[in-house]
Order: structure tokens, then C-alpha cells, then sequence
């Protein structure tokens, strides 16, 4: 079986997902004449501007904050360590490059969930790439399929990722066994699924900003103390990322290859951009100015987060360690916990625990709530079926903490790719929506004046709009 997924991993990211993302990317900056970078520093004040929520809506910090909380889980630190050993430091250089393409596609992905949100029957906003297929694309069946393969990734596989991940780093640190670890975990992330969005939004708000702070400053630290093997790293990691070391063996072009797609792939865990996760927060969002863009801008600035500060701290301390690039154990997370040890002392394996456990349960959390957010889209929402989907959340968190699973890497592997396929695939036939977005925004900030979405300017959008999702929006 693991051979099987492994196998099938292989063919969706090496023949297919590393160019559709990279095609992808390039065409949204050219499609929007490079409004993400050009604008990009309209993010702190959208963020500035809708600090406080709206009724049935989150603010631009929020909705970043539960974005940030899935993005911010064991990929960071396990996943970081898998791309070192099966594509070595070469594989970092590739997840910047996947970042920066990430960031475009992000843009474009969060941008149409706040075109096309609506309200639920408890006037609470949601959207996310399930809408848009529907409203913008006319294709219910295309939104089905996205939601029931999210269901399954953030559901089920990836929760049994982070309750793994966060077994492995206690037991590792304090000898805890497995099961109590994950009986711990899932009581903690039972307690806040009850809790509903808007309270899970509210913790999410202050504990993942603390949470990163903590392992960015800590782990930068330790890199500093470290400053004299930091050229030599780096050197190493491009040099790696071309095949260069590995020319005069004849290897370079497969070493390459595997470089590509192990940072890619793990890009994608760990920021998630073009999945379709992240426009499930940002469509529940009432954005300031109240335009479209401006959430595509917000949510541009996790993928930076994520990658070019939580994944790069990680990747510095596995590199100046000196052990992931010689290893082939699948366990990144006590892979991780030995270099810490090794660069600090006997605490490192204790706060890398605490790291992941802190990771393990807001992307835990925030998972269901994605995942209770396509089930009200299937229709499906009952409350019998909410404590279904809720039982077998909990269910796959006990089965993580009690058995190591390395085929579930190779599984994470395929559903990221076929979610990221169906999202990709709406976003590219939308591009002309998001071209319009691009645009309008640009015109009016050419114009000095606020950025508004007036739907009335473009009448075949406005037909797809669910009714009254951008009327009331203030003009002032």
C-alpha cells in the first residue's frame, strides 16, 4: 500500500502539479499586471482597518489568523525535515520558489472566496473555492467534489499528521506515551469545535501569533548564535538546489528533479497556497476597503509567514545541525528535536514539544472548521451529521497519537494534489473574474481615492453573486 501511494505521489507531482503550479503562477502575475507585489503594502492597512468584526463576519486579522493556524502545523517542522532528507538542502531553495508563485496564486484564490461569499441561515459568512465553482463557474459538481476532497485531507489526513507529530515530539522529549498524548489533544481540540467560528476565530487571533513569534524568534536566535555556518549553508542550499555538487557524478538531473519536487510539495503542505484552504477563511471576512483584493492581499502575507520565516527558522536549524541531509528517517519530528538538542542543549527536544503540540492543535481546530464549512456547502449540516464529521475527527487524532504512520505522508501527498487540481483548474477558468478584481482596484487607487467593489459596474458578475453579498456595502 505505501508503495502504491508513494507511486502514485510520484506521477501527480513529477509529471503534473510542480508545472501546473508554476504555470499557474506566472499566468495570474501577467493576468493581473502584477497588482500583488505592486499593492502588496495595502495589506497592513486592510488589516488595520477591520481589526474589529463585523456581525456574522470576521475581521481581515482574524480570517489571516485561522488561515495561519492550518498553515502552521507539522509541516512546518516534520515536513521541513522530510524535503531536507528526500531532496536535500536543495529542496529549501525550491519551497522559496514555490512561495513566491504562492503567493500570486493565493492572491487569486482568496480574492474570488470574498467576491463570491455569502450568508448562511445563521447570517454567518462563508465561501471558499466550493463557491466559486458553483456561482462562478455554474458548476455544482465541480464544488461537491473539492468539498468531499477536503473533508477527507483536512477531516481525517491531515489531523492524523499533526496528532502523530505531536506523539513523536512528547514521548521523544518526556517519554509520554502515545495515547495519552492524543486522548490529551483531542479532549483540548473537542472542547473548541463547540465553540463555533467566531470563538474559535478569537482564540486563533492572539495563540498563533504567539505560537510563531515564539519558534521565529527562537530558532533565528539560535542561527545567529550560530553565524559563522550560516554562508556556508546557504551556499550549500543553491548550490543543491541546481545539482551542481552532484554534476561530475552523472546525477544532477535526477538529484534535481527530486530537489524540485520535494519543495513544492512541501511548500504546499506548509503554506497551502493553491490547495483552496485558505479562501475558506478569507471568504468570512467583511473586508476594509471593502473590496475583493484586499483579502487577497491579507491572505498573500501567510504564505510569507508560513514559508520565508516558519519553514526557513526550521530549515536553518535541521541545515546547521548537520543531520537531515545524512538521514533517511521519515520521524522529521525527532529529527528536528535532535539538531535543536544538538545546537542548544537537553531543552531544545522539550520546546520543539511544545511547538508542535501548540501547532497540532489550532491546525487542528481550524481543520474542522474548514471542514464543517464544506459540509454546510454539500447541504449536509445537519446536526447528526456535524457530530459525525466531529467523531471522526477525534477518531483520526487517536489513531495518529497511538500508531506512526509513514504511508499517511504519501496519502497527505496525493489529496493535496487532487484538491490542488480541481481549485487550480476553476481558478485559471475564473482568471478573467480575477483580472476585472485586479484592475478595478488599480484604477481606483490610480485615482486616490478608497478601493469599493461596485458590482454594478459589471453586470455578468453581479448575476453571480449571491443576493445582497455586496449591496450593502458602504460607499464612504
Amino acid at each position: 500500500m505505501p508503495e502504491f501511494f508513494s507511486f502514485i505521489s510520484e506521477i501527480l507531482w513529477g509529471s503534473l502539479m510542480v508545472y501546473l503550479l508554476a504555470a499557474a503562477g506566472i499566468w495570474f502575475a501577467f493576468r493581473s499586471r502584477f497588482v500583488p507585489f505592486r499593492f502588496i503594502r495595502d495589506f497592513g492597512q486592510s488589516l488595520k482597518s477591520s481589526r474589529v468584526a463585523q456581525p456574522g463576519a470576521l475581521s481581515s486579522y482574524q480570517a489571516l489568523c485561522l488561515s495561519l493556524a492550518t498553515r502552521l502545523g507539522s509541516g512546518n517542522l516534520a515536513g521541513v525535515a522530510f524535503a531536507l532528507t528526500t531532496g536535500g538542502p536543495g529542496a529549501i531553495f525550491w519551497m522559496w520558489v514555490s512561495a513566491i508563485i504562492g503567493m500570486i496564486i493565493s492572491f487569486a484564490e482568496c480574492s474570488l472566496a470574498q467576491l463570491y461569499k455569502e450568508r448562511d441561515d445563521n447570517q454567518q459568512l462563508r465561501g471558499g473555492p466550493a463557491w466559486y465553482m458553483e456561482r462562478g463557474l455554474g458548476m455544482r459538481w465541480m464544488g461537491v467534489l473539492f468539498s468531499i476532497f477536503l473533508l477527507l485531507t483536512y477531516g481525517l489526513v491531515f489531523n492524523t499528521i499533526q496528532s502523530t507529530a505531536m506523539a513523536q515530539a512528547a514521548h521523544y522529549a518526556w517519554n509520554v506515551p502515545g495515547f495519552i498524548s492524543g486522548i490529551v489533544l483531542a479532549a483540548c481540540a473537542f472542547l473548541f469545535m463547540l465553540k463555533g467560528l467566531n470563538n474559535v476565530a478569537r482564540l486563533m487571533q492572539w495563540m498563533v501569533p504567539v505560537m510563531a513569534l515564539a519558534w521565529i524568534v527562537v530558532s533565528f536566535g539560535v542561527s545567529l548564535w550560530h553565524a559563522n555556518l550560516l554562508p556556508a549553508v546557504l551556499v550549500n542550499i543553491v548550490k543543491s538546489a541546481f545539482g551542481w555538487q552532484e554534476a561530475a557524478t552523472g546525477t544532477m538531473a535526477y538529484t534535481l528533479s527530486q530537489a524540485i519536487t520535494s519543495g513544492f510539495q512541501r511548500s504546499m503542505l506548509a503554506n497551502e497556497a493553491g490547495m483552496g484552504s485558505s479562501p475558506n477563511a478569507a471568504a468570512t471576512a467583511a473586508s476594509w476597503p471593502p473590496h475583493p483584493v484586499a483579502q487577497g492581499f491579507v491572505q498573500m502575507i501567510g504564505v510569507v509567514t508560513d514559508t520565508f520565516l516558519v519553514c526557513t527558522a526550521s530549515a536553518l536549524i535541521l541545515l546547521l545541525a548537520g543531520t537531515a541531509p545524512a538521514t533517511g528517517a521519515i520521524d522529521g519530528t525527532q529529527l528536528m528535536q535532535q539538531a535543536m538538542v544538538s545546537l542548544t542543549g537537553s531543552w531544545g527536544a522539550g520546546f520543539v514539544a511544545v511547538i508542535v503540540a501548540l501547532f497540532a492543535f489550532t491546525s487542528i481546530v481550524a481543520n474542522y472548521t474548514y471542514a464543517e464549512n464544506n459540509l454546510i456547502f454539500l447541504r449536509r449540516n445537519s446536526a447528526r451529521n456535524i457530530w459525525v464529521l466531529r467523531t471522526a475527527v477525534l477518531l483520526m487524532v487517536l489513531i495518529g497519537s497511538f500508531f506512526s504512520l509513514p504511508l499517511i505522508w504519501h496519502i497527505a501527498d496525493v489529496m493535496m494534489a487532487l484538491m490542488a487540481i480541481t481549485n487550480l483548474t476553476a481558478i485559471l477558468l475564473l482568471s478573467p473574474v480575477v483580472r476585472v478584481l485586479a484592475r478595478d482596484y488599480q484604477r481606483q487607487r490610480k485615482l486616490g481615492v478608497m478601493p469599493v467593489f461596485d458590482p454594478k459596474r459589471y453586470p455578468e458578475i453581479k448575476r453571480q453573486l449571491a443576493p445582497g453579498s455586496w449591496d450593502d456595502i458602504p460607499r464612504s
